[in-house]
């Protein structure tokens, strides 16, 4: 990216990120407008980072996957965008990749990432 670029992306990237990693089991809190009369909400999404694409830069975006009961949720979040309020991390994880794909395979106790202490 050339200086012109940096310049005019640098107001729209978020001060404060925290330092997150694949294996991670975060919460990431979503601004969602309902309805007709556009009222706002923030929705809570938790669960652990399989990916980050694009590292911190303006298009970068984490892949959060949750399990509830049978089912699991994946969701793309950008990492930078304006409906995401905030990203807390609630436990660390200890992975030894930078995808973790494989999870999408595995079931249950199978599924379960290391705690780092």
């Amino acid at each position: 990216m050339n200086e012109k670029t940096k310049e005019i992306i640098k107001p729209f990237l978020k001060k404060e990120m925290p330092d997150i990693k694949p294996g991670d089991t975060i919460r990431v809190h979503q601004k969602i407008k309902e309805g007709k009369e556009k009222k706002e909400r923030i929705q809570v999404f938790e669960g652990v980072v399989l990916a980050l694409k694009h590292g911190r830069d303006i298009s970068g975006t984490l892949t959060v996957r949750r399990t509830v009961g049978d089912v699991s949720i994946e969701r793309i979040f950008p990492v930078h965008s304006p409906n995401v309020e905030k990203i807390e991390i609630l436990e660390k994880g200890k992975v030894r990749r930078a995808k973790l794909y494989y999870l999408r395979e595995r079931v249950g106790k199978k599924a379960r990432i290391k705690k780092k202490i």
